[in-house]
């Protein structure tokens, strides 16, 4: 059974995400603030994290911020309409998801099970051989899931390594963001520009010395992205 730790400062909507995850046979702990959600995360083998952005004691991005020093679980971040800023932070420094207040209860229990679906996948060591996509210095194994640039071990969040992987795996062919929000998040495309886009800025500012002169991961203006064949 999956464990997902929900972290909101207000206890109602705590208390009614845990009643429809619970409903859907997941074990549901809860924090109320970001302090708080750290402490559980130290105790507990956690699957998913549910965190929201405007907390007090410590928000949802620097919570964030210092679990991703340790963990790749999934996060969906919960946000009001007020901090479109704070999303795009919040997927920038390493949040999968979100969701903007109110939502609809059975969007956040479909999105947690996509989630669980794609890491899961990730961390599937079960195909008979290695897998290994090489384009210059950079360098995935995909059974290992392990990403060096330069010698240089990368860490990325699940969603960042499948973008680079599908890009990796295809060097050369350009996707559009469409094309890459469908394939990676396995959703129609409807208004995924700023999510693809601060993925695809956060894989650069990983795997390449200076993020504005990319060497690898590389803009076709008006079309999409590609990795560029070495």
């Amino acid at each position: 059974m999956e464990l997902i730790l929900v972290c909101d400062d207000d206890r109602e909507i705590v208390d009614a995400i845990k009643i429809y995850l619970s409903g859907e046979g997941f074990e549901v702990i809860a924090a109320y603030d970001g302090e708080e959600a750290i402490k559980l995360m130290a105790k507990h083998k956690v699957d998913l994290l549910i965190i929201d952005i405007m907390m007090p004691v410590l928000d949802g991005i620097r919570a964030t911020m210092q679990i991703r020093e340790n963990s790749t679980i999934p996060i969906i971040m919960l946000s009001a309409k007020s901090e479109d800023a704070d999303k795009i932070l919040g997927l920038n420094i390493g949040a999968d998801d979100y969701l903007t207040k109110p939502f609809n209860p059975l969007e956040l229990v479909a999105r947690v099970k996509s989630q669980l679906r794609r890491y899961k996948k990730l961390g599937n060591m079960s195909m008979p051989e290695p897998q290994r996509v090489v384009v210059g210095d950079l360098e995935i194994d995909d059974e290992t899931k392990e990403v060096v640039v330069a010698g240089e071990l990368i860490k990325l969040t699940p969603i960042e390594y499948n973008i680079l992987l599908l890009l990796a795996k295809n060097a050369g062919k350009v996707y559009s963001i469409d094309e890459i929000y469908e394939q990676i998040w396995n959703e129609e495309a409807i208004g995924a520009d700023n999510t693809v886009a601060v993925h695809i800025r956060h894989i650069r500012e990983k795997i390449e010395i200076n993020p504005k002169e990319p060497r690898y991961l590389k803009v076709v203006w008006g079309v999409g992205y590609k990795i560029e064949k070495h």
